[in-house]
């Protein structure tokens, strides 16, 4: 019976859009971080895109949730459904005999004790018998490439869905850190007031990521600018369906404040940087990971207002990911890893 009694191993990158999960080195699982639960009985009924597509498409009976808030757990038991139905799809897809489960989960650098312990409970209920976490600035830099055992400094700017980690790595631990509440998701929402203020358009959260991902952009001057994205909804006064085009200058101005926040969060945690690991810091560059890292002119803007190179990781929105596999593959080596 020894043979069954084999343990398989998983690393999770648990975000606040999306969840990913990589075995064999292989992403696996790459779905939107949502469940659909049965409104009476609590039951799941779908888990990640399928449950995406029901988002804001619900009747009574079914409820949608994002389980992610801000990056870390909000509704304990809804990410224990979810890590549990992505977990049995992974294990579907190689067809395991219920093992032991060794997992690496990724937690935001300013995570509390109190929401350490949810990730960890979460991931032991769904079935891991072993589970580290490493920090998500951490796995950013090892997904990129960078050697973070280096006595050198490498400043990360992971830009997620629900936080913006910034941290300097610098022999195998975080220097410095600021993780501030403003990303992707904050994005989404002052489209949807801009919308509904300057247009008297309603649109949901979907649409809104949809003119986010199509003419987002953090620049009002794109060298190649994107076409305008036609938004259809209804109007608010009276309920007659709407066509409205938007422009990427339009979401550049409505997103500006966000986009500051970050800007400014960024130039606080180089305040607090040592003198002699940011001089690395200006010869390396920063490198910016997360979905927001895609946002167009982002690096340009920041570079230009912070006057230090900044590099967009070869792919952003898997490098957490990646180098939670990383770490994954090393976790005798790695010191960093919190039990």
């Amino acid at each position: 019976m020894g043979w069954f009694s084999f343990t398989q191993e998983i690393a999770v990158d648990l975000g606040t859009a999306n969840t990913i999960i990589i075995h064999n080195d292989k992403i696996v699982i790459d779905e939107p971080s949502v469940v659909a639960l049965h409104a009476k009985t609590g039951k799941l009924i779908a888990v990640g895109e399928r449950a995406r597509q029901m988002r804001g498409k619900t009747h009574d009976n079914i409820s949608t949730v994002r389980p992610l808030r801000d990056g870390v757990i909000a509704d304990f038991n809804a990410a224990e459904l979810m890590i549990r139905g992505l977990v049995k799809m992974v294990s579907s897809k190689n067809h395991w005999f219920s093992p032991s489960l060794r997992m690496v989960v990724c937690i935001p650098s300013g995570s509390t004790e109190v929401e350490v312990r949810a990730v960890r409970d979460s991931s032991e209920h769904a079935g891991g018998r072993d589970v580290y976490m490493i920090q998500e600035p951490m796995a950013a830099a090892l997904g990129i490439g960078l050697d973070v055992e280096a006595p050198e400094g490498n400043m990360i700017v992971d830009i997620g869905g629900g936080s913006t980690e910034i941290a300097v790595i610098s022999l195998g631990g975080i220097v410095s850190n600021k993780s501030i509440r403003i990303a992707g998701d904050d994005l989404t929402d002052d489209i949807q007031e801009h919308m509904r203020r300057a247009h008297n358009v309603k649109v949901g959260e979907r649409t809104a990521e949809l003119i986010k991902i199509n003419v987002g952009s953090a620049l009002t001057e794109l060298e190649n600018p994107p076409e305008d994205y036609v938004v259809h909804g209804p109007n608010q006064m009276t309920a007659l369906p709407m066509e409205v085009p938007v422009s990427y200058q339009e979401i550049s101005h409505c997103i500006e404040k966000s986009i500051s926040k970050i800007e400014a969060a960024v130039l606080s945690a180089l305040e607090q940087t040592p003198p002699e690991l940011y001089a690395d810091i200006v010869k390396n560059g920063i490198y910016l990971a997360g979905g927001g890292a895609l946002l167009r002119g982002l690096d340009k803007r920041l570079t230009d207002k912070i006057g230090i190179q900044f590099h967009i990781a070869e792919d952003p929105l898997h490098a957490v990911a990646k180098g939670t596999g990383v770490a994954l593959k090393n976790i005798g080596r790695f010191s960093f890893l919190i039990r």
